[in-house]
Parts: structure tokens; sequence; C-alpha cells
């Protein structure tokens, strides 16, 4: 499979400093940097031809720090774990995850002792499923809670990677305590499986359109109007939940799913954090 390679253009005004450049070129520039040895090696010898100052100052600098290297401390265990969690998780995703998995203990705790006033008789982890994922979804990846989406969105590994990595982390914990849920009430876990991935592909699809949180709150209320409110309201199950329904919620997870797999670049602009 053949690579595109940047052009000698691009490399050259890089390394005179970007000024010439364009915003989105020096981004794509730096991506594609990170996986290609050749055109870091262009760029160290563009650097040396169109900008030997800067040369001479790197040289200076690697020289002075080179004798210390050997000795430098290595990081620790917890360090570096830590730097692994931080390209999955923010710490703005701590409180709404407690959160979600709290309503999930809650409901558990309702449907079990039998004491749910004003909540019909719907499987309540049907009811409340679909919303917890998109919630997180939400919080993970909102410019209003992360003081630090600028830097996020702007980092050549931002994007879709990251956006993938961020919900999946926000899955690995909403989806435990629900099966156990699910268990200890005797629900089918694909009865609430299904439409709680579907809504979260929904969530990442429509986020490429009006961003990732406005489009999580869209559908939280959709699902409250169309779903939440006539099941508590008539103590009855809907369709949308039921066996039968399922078949439909597994569309709606593929067609999200294409929709974020086509519009992968559109998780590279800021305007995903609205």
């Amino acid at each position: 499979m053949s690579v595109e390679h940047a052009s000698t253009r691009i490399v050259d005004a890089y390394a005179r400093g970007g000024e010439e450049l364009a915003a989105d070129e020096v981004w794509a520039l730096e991506a594609h940097l990170e996986t290609c040895g050749a055109c870091r090696e262009r760029l160290s010898a563009a650097v040396t031809s169109e900008a030997p100052a800067l040369a001479s100052l790197v040289g200076t600098v690697w020289s002075a720090l080179e004798p210390h290297l050997a000795t430098t401390v290595p990081v620790p265990p917890r360090r570096r774990w830590s730097a692994a969690l931080t390209a999955w998780l923010t710490p703005v995703m701590v409180p709404w995850l407690a959160t979600a998995v709290s309503v999930t203990l809650i409901a558990l705790l309702l449907e079990v002792t039998g004491v749910r006033p004003g909540l019909g008789n719907g499987p309540l982890v049907l009811l409340f499923a679909p919303l917890l994922p998109v919630c997180g979804v939400a919080a993970s990846w909102s410019r209003g809670l992360d003081p630090a989406y600028e830097l996020t969105a702007s980092a050549p590994r931002a994007g879709l990677p990251l956006v993938l990595r961020r919900t999946a982390a926000v899955l690995a914990v909403v989806i435990p305590p629900l099966l156990v849920g699910s268990w200890a009430t005797g629900v089918s876990a694909g009865q609430w499986l299904l439409p709680a991935l579907a809504f979260t592909s929904a969530a990442l699809a429509l986020g490429t359109v009006v961003g990732v949180t406005r489009a999580c709150a869209a559908l939280a209320v959709v699902w409250a109007a169309v779903v939440l409110a006539p099941t508590l309201a008539t103590g009855r199950t809907t369709f949308a939940l039921q066996p039968d329904g399922m078949p439909v919620w597994g569309l709606l997870l593929a067609l999200g799913a294409g929709v974020v797999a086509v519009r992968k670049d559109a998780y590279s602009l800021l305007g995903t954090h609205r």
C-alpha cells in the first residue's frame, strides 16, 4: 500500500517555523511525522538547510544533555500507568462515571426491594441503561467541562482515536454494573445492551454535525420523551425495549458506526466539543 508523504514545500516551511502554513497543514504534518520516519529525516535535513541557527541551537542543547541521558532516573511504574490512563480517561469524567454507577446501583436497589414510588412496573435497567453511557461520553468530550479541551483537540493524536478510547473507557465502567443489575433482575442483557450501544454510536455520529455534547443532550431528551415518560406513565415496557425491537436497535447501531467511520475526520475539529 502506497504512503503519501508530505510535500517538500510543507516540510521546508515547517522547518522555517511554520508561519507560512495554514493551521490544518501544520496539524496534518505533525500527525504524519509521528508515524513516518522518512519524513522525519527529511525534516531534519530541512532544518539544517533552511534554519541553520536553529540546527546549531539544537546541536548545542543535545551535546549538553547527552552526558546526562544515560543516568536519567526511569519513570516510576505508577507514573507510567498514569500516563497510559490519560490516553483513555480525563479527570472530568470521574464524577460523571461515578454518578452513572451510582444511578445503576440505586435502580438495582429499588428493583430488588420493590420500593419504586411513581416509577411504574417497567424494568429500571431497561429504562436507564441507554442513557448512562451517553452521559459519560458527553462528559468525556465536552469543551464546557474539560478545561484542556483546546489542547486535546489540537494535539496530533486527537480525533476519532481519542473519541473511541474515551467512549470505550465509559463503556468499560458503565457496562459491568449494568450486567450485574440485569442478572439480578432477570432482564436479558441484549435488551439493554443493544439500545445502549446504539445510543452511544448515534451520539458519536450526530456529534460530527452538532457536537458530541449537544448530540448526547438531544438524544437524552428524545429518550425521555419517547420511551421513558410513556413507560413510567403506563407501567408497561414499550416496544422499543421488548425483544422484538432488538433488530431495530442493531440496525441503528450499524448505521451509527457507519456514519462515524465515514465522517471520522470531523472529530479533528473543535466543533465536536460543542
